[in-house]
């Protein structure tokens, strides 16, 4: 969408009619969830203004989202997405699967920048969860 200007409900569309099933066989899943699909790209897209000033405040100094690589910002709009609105889901899974999700685009550092950007706003976003792990220990 952003690379190409393309409109979030054609790139859904896209999705659930050709490349979903693709993905999911790819990562040995069953099925995919195409509505929490359809919920995360239309959400990002709607959320994006309040999301992405987050994102800036978290990169390293002089970095702007604008200035990162499409897909790495992608990553890191849907995964801010998830940890600000999806509360039913533990911030730890989402990290791990955003930082999976990066290895499968990267091989060099971007990976280690999306854990380190992600682990510090879920610590910020959902500090409660991790309090609770501290108390286990």
């Amino acid at each position: 969408m952003d690379m190409a200007g393309t409109d979030a409900n054609q790139v859904v569309r896209e999705f659930l009619e050709h490349r979903l099933a693709d993905v999911a066989e790819n990562v040995g899943a069953d099925e995919t969830d195409e509505g929490y699909f359809r919920d995360i790209v239309l959400g990002v897209v709607k959320e994006q203004s309040a999301v992405d000033p987050v994102l800036d405040a978290h990169l390293a100094e002089g970095w702007r989202l604008s200035r990162i690589d499409s897909i790495l910002r992608a990553i890191l709009r849907s995964a801010a997405y998830e940890l600000a609105l999806c509360e039913d889901v533990p911030a730890k899974v989402i990290i791990n699967e955003y930082v999976d999700i990066a290895h499968a685009f990267f091989e060099t550092e971007e990976p280690k920048v999306v854990n380190g950007i992600l682990d510090r706003l879920a610590k910020e976003r959902r500090a409660i969860e991790f309090e609770q792990e501290g108390d286990d220990a």
